[in-house]
């Protein structure tokens, strides 16, 4: 890599080390084909050189330590791979809905209400050409985006501060859309619905009652499926252990017509056997 200064080996040693990757071997290039050439190597758990020549390339071959972290490519990282207040979607069902959203080579993703940006993140890791736009209104969450995104591998999630339906305007359009806060927010879903490009996935998840009814009335409208989902781990109770249960979650998940598809909407479906009757 080319470094930004003198000061950039230093830094690149240190932020391996910090990710477990102390055992990498660094090499540095200093002044290529002048007088004052020069090659330092070392491993970056050793590296004790603060300040190099300003002009420099930085060679890396990286080797994990015993210590670093194994982050799988398939979706359901563990819960504390991302740093969140709570607002985040859990590991077991973040595996279900990112198999919903069904992320392909080159596809955009949209996740509103983002929340610590977990569906962004994994659907990007799916594949290096996927893409995903963030979009959270509150500040704290943006921040714990904005150290997800760069601590997981995936710098260039788009982040954009507000809130659903207006934050949504001017955006590119979505071949999938995750919705894990505000389907009951007037105009959400309408705005998500009219964006989402034909055949694409919009996926919504719900634990109120007012949440399920909205995505009730949505599906009587579009079509879709809806599925209550229900889990629990077992957890110390003092010398022995139990099941202990979260609230239970509703996941709606429906695929947009194509331009020439007639028959996956209710309301077209209706028409056709009163047209038959």
């Amino acid at each position: 890599m080319l470094s930004a200064d003198g000061r950039t080996p230093a830094a690149v040693a240190a932020e391996l080390v910090a990710r477990g990757f102390g055992p990498t071997r660094v090499s540095v290039f200093e002044h290529l084909g002048g007088p004052l050439e020069r090659r330092l190597d070392g491993l970056a758990q050793d590296w004790r050189v603060d300040e190099t020549a300003a002009l420099n390339l930085v060679a890396l071959d990286c080797q994990a330590g015993p210590d670093a972290p194994r982050r799988a490519l398939t979706p359901g990282l563990p819960d504390d791979a991302f740093r969140h207040d709570g607002q985040l979607t859990k590991r077991d069902l973040r595996a279900m809905t990112l198999g919903r959203l069904a992320p392909a080579p080159g596809e955009l993703l949209w996740d509103v209400g983002a929340g610590s940006g977990s569906i962004g993140i994994e659907w990007m890791r799916a594949h290096p050409s996927c893409q995903a736009i963030a979009i959270e209104a509150h500040a704290e969450r943006q921040r714990f985006i904005e150290h997800n995104r760069d601590a997981l591998g995936v710098p260039g999630l788009q982040l954009v501060a507000g809130r659903a339906p207006d934050a949504l305007a001017g955006l590119a359009a979505p071949d999938a859309i995750f919705i894990g806060g505000g389907a009951t927010a007037p105009g959400v879903l309408d705005a998500c619905w009219a964006s989402l490009k034909p055949g694409g996935r919009l996926v919504a998840n719900a634990v109120t009652l007012q949440g399920e009814m909205a995505l009730a009335a949505w599906r009587d409208a579009h079509g879709g499926t809806l599925t209550r989902v229900s889990l629990a781990h077992a957890e110390p109770l003092g010398r022995f252990d139990t099941w202990r249960q979260p609230l239970p979650v509703t996941l709606y998940d429906v695929r947009k017509p194509d331009a020439a598809d007639t028959t996956g909407s209710p309301a077209m479906t209706s028409a056709t056997n009163a047209t038959d009757a």
